[in-house]
């Protein structure tokens, strides 16, 4: 099992940036390495939360033994607290670079599976709500979301609104990371337009596993996404379990996303 952190320069972001990647190769013998490169490895691009970074699910999660036990490669980058959105006129395209421009570097760097079907993409909370809204928008390339206790707050969205100051952000900053409130709905930024979009398009939706603690505070708003879930007959995997927005929560549904995927102990 490799470990590795990586600087490079990004140009969706123009500026460097920094990702961890787990990779299962090196404590197999050199015929294992040959025979497993012939056989790219199948890939989790997992996100982190709000005031979170790249090293957030190595210390509060097991994902790094989970990983070696399915031969997983995991690539975790940093998104800062911008909510994995494009921000065009401010150079910060994290959208773009998380799901087209990271995808396209580690696939040049390590030797992972360039399928659907093999390609994964998950996160918590803030991360939860980049990787439905990511995997959907690129659901050429994702074929499976996991999104853990995931900020789903666009039908509450305000200026002022109480959500962020109870993530601990100040008033206005979510009307800002969103590029104004009043720009999410029928955009990329709206998850119920993106699933609308593909329906009517005729594409495929990736299948999606969503856990959500019964005391967590978005519980509610989760809910709202579950009952349009259903309305749509989405492949949604839907949990509640006892706990709330947390680690101990999230440690446990990691190793069962990784469970629900299409993987194999080894």
């Amino acid at each position: 099992m490799s470990l590795v952190q990586v600087n490079f320069m990004s140009k969706q972001l123009l500026r460097t940036v920094t990702f961890n990647a787990i990779i299962p190769l090196d404590s197999l013998s050199e015929d294992e390495v040959k025979k497993k490169r012939a056989t790219p490895l199948k890939t989790l691009y997992l996100f982190h939360g709000i005031f979170g970074n790249n090293t957030d699910f190595l210390s509060g999660t097991r994902i790094q033994r989970w990983a070696e036990e399915r031969n997983l490669a995991v690539i975790m980058p940093s998104g800062d607290n911008h909510f994995y959105l494009d921000k065009p006129d401010q150079d910060d395209n994290y959208s773009s670079y998380v799901a087209d421009e990271l995808v396209a570097f580690t696939r040049s760097m390590f030797p992972l599976s360039h399928k659907r079907d093999e390609t994964f993409i998950g996160g918590l909370s803030m991360g939860g709500y980049g990787a439905l809204i990511n995997g959907l928008k690129f659901s050429d390339r994702f074929g499976y979301i996991g999104a853990f206790s995931p900020a789903l707050l666009i039908d509450h969205l305000a200026p002022d609104e109480d959500q962020g100051i109870e993530m601990g952000l100040k008033p206005g900053y979510l009307d800002n990371v969103f590029g104004g409130i009043d720009t999410v709905k029928n955009s990329d930024k709206d998850y119920f337009y993106l699933i609308d979009q593909l329906i009517a398009a005729g594409k495929d939706i990736p299948k999606i596993y969503l856990p959500i603690g019964k005391a967590d505070f978005l519980l509610e708003y989760v809910r709202e996404f579950k009952a349009f879930a259903d309305e749509k007959l989405l492949d949604m995997t839907y949990i509640e379990d006892e706990g709330a927005h947390e680690w101990d929560f999230w440690d446990k549904y990691t190793e069962k996303f990784l469970d629900w995927l299409p993987l194999e102990k080894i």
